[in-house]
């Protein structure tokens, strides 16, 4: 005889009084609890009604908990932004739209703003435009890192001839094929361990230990969209700072974040900022979580523990495809954007330093800044520059949206591109198409005072998300 189904009757007679409380937890209880007695059903439910404020973060609860939450009737003050934005440095200001400038001016009329630049790969964004550097006291601001928290960048050379990627051209294809996977829900299907998944934050708030399971699920996978994979030829100079030979290698690159743990995180605290700081509907993004607050504490514990997982991903991808193709190493260089960092700036104040599409530059940080698919990338060494807050571009930047570029390029335009710069790809849309990039020349000439080009990366065998 199967369990006897959870009814309203049997809630009214613990004191669930309104209709709303009764449908959320016959829900709830069938979806996620169905295999849990009846009795235990109605000791958890009892729980919730009676100590709510437990179950206010549970992420199946947490609806139920806040019905039985008192309604505060006090009004909550709208924060007042300053009269003037604060001055802030923009480099390669030709190369950025007007929309753009204009929210990083909102930005920078935020209270707890402490100094910005903008990069110039940067484009309109949610709160703070993409390649916008924010450096704030003591509060950190969600959207001012990004949905895809600790997004990066990471190149492995290898000491191979480049007519490497033409004879195995075939197992590279395939090796991509088999140990990559992109989009929303993306896994790659085979059992992997990484340190990562062993780390106690998990444990550390109840968001964290229910997303443990799918971000052990989508370990060494990519997201969509400008996320990718690719093999081709890195060009070195004498005296770089890998003390290499200088010459041609074989190159693997990938671009990639924290997956859906990452962009869990960031909505579930960006709700919370939202309704802790009410800010004026042009700045409503860039609501803040002050860093003394327990909910300021989770975000950061929780954004860095993202951060560590996007490195994490990209350690998979580079060891499945090396070891599917019997290539070793000989160095390695990364860099992440999507993130805040504690800093002092030039005038000793620290900082939380937000960098959202944009990337740490400090002196003699290496880091790589690619282009498009058929575009030259670029190994660079920071200068510390603190006009930038010792930042620089993390790409090229789009300067068409993706349906604009859809509308401006057709397949058949796209793969004769693809031909005549000899890049094969796999997956891949018209929204990325390269005219959807700015000249990765051009951004790089506006920020020689911010690095140093000290190595050359161009793509041949690309692997995206399908559009």
């Amino acid at each position: 005889m199967g369990q006897q189904k959870l009814k309203g009757k049997h809630l009214r007679a613990i004191q669930y009084a309104s209709n709303k409380a009764i449908s959320l937890a016959v829900q709830i209880m069938a979806k996620h609890y169905k295999h849990t007695s009846m009795q235990d059903q109605l000791s958890l439910l009892e729980d919730v009604k009676n100590n709510y404020s437990k179950y206010l973060e549970d992420v199946v609860l947490s609806p139920i908990a806040k019905v039985f939450q008192p309604e505060i009737n006090v009004k909550r003050k709208q924060v007042e932004l300053l009269p003037e934005a604060k001055d802030f440095n923009v480099f390669g200001r030709q190369h950025i739209s007007s929309n753009a400038y204009q929210q990083m001016r909102w930005a920078m009329k935020l209270p707890v703003v402490h100094s910005g630049a903008m990069m110039p790969d940067a484009h309109q964004g949610y709160g703070l435009p993409i390649g916008g550097v924010l450096a704030t006291n003591n509060v950190v601001i969600p959207y001012g890192v990004g949905v895809d928290i600790g997004c990066r960048m990471s190149l492995t050379i290898y000491p191979l001839p480049t007519n490497f990627l033409k004879r195995y051209e075939f197992q590279i294809k395939k090796a991509l094929k088999e140990y990559t996977n992109f989009g929303t829900g993306g896994e790659l299907g085979i059992a992997q361990e990484h340190e990562v998944l062993d780390r106690e934050e998990f444990l550390a708030t109840s968001l964290l230990r229910q997303l443990h399971g799918r971000a052990g699920r989508q370990l060494g996978t990519s997201g969509s969209g400008n996320h990718f994979v690719e093999f081709g030829t890195v060009m070195l100079p004498a005296d770089n700072p890998f003390d290499l030979e200088s010459g041609e290698y074989v190159g693997l690159l990938a671009h990639s974040g924290s997956r859906g743990l990452g962009a869990t995180v960031a909505n579930h605290y960006t709700s919370i900022a939202k309704e802790k700081c009410l800010l004026p509907s042009p700045t409503q993004n860039l609501a803040w979580l002050d860093l003394n607050t327990q909910e300021g504490q989770e975000y950061w514990l929780s954004m860095n523990l993202a951060g560590d997982y996007a490195k994490a991903c990209h350690d998979q991808i580079h060891y499945h495809l090396a070891k599917a193709l019997g290539i070793k190493a000989v160095a390695k260089v990364e860099n992440h954007h999507n993130f805040a960092w504690k800093e002092k700036q030039a005038d000793g104040t620290e900082c939380i330093v937000h960098r959202k599409g944009a990337t740490p530059a400090g002196k003699g940080v290496l880091g790589i800044i690619p282009g498009s698919m058929t575009a030259n990338g670029y190994i660079v060494q920071g200068k510390g520059e603190n006009a930038s807050l010792q930042s620089a571009s993390h790409g090229a930047g789009r300067q068409f949206s993706r349906s604009k570029t859809k509308e401006k390029i057709t397949g058949s335009q796209l793969k004769k591109n693809l031909q005549k710069e000899q890049v094969t790809l796999i997956g891949g849309g018209l929204d990325e198409a390269p005219i959807a990039y700015k000249n990765i020349e051009e951004v790089m000439q506006s920020q020689t005072n911010l690095v140093d080009v000290v190595g050359t990366f161009s793509p041949k065998i690309v692997r995206m998300d399908k559009a």
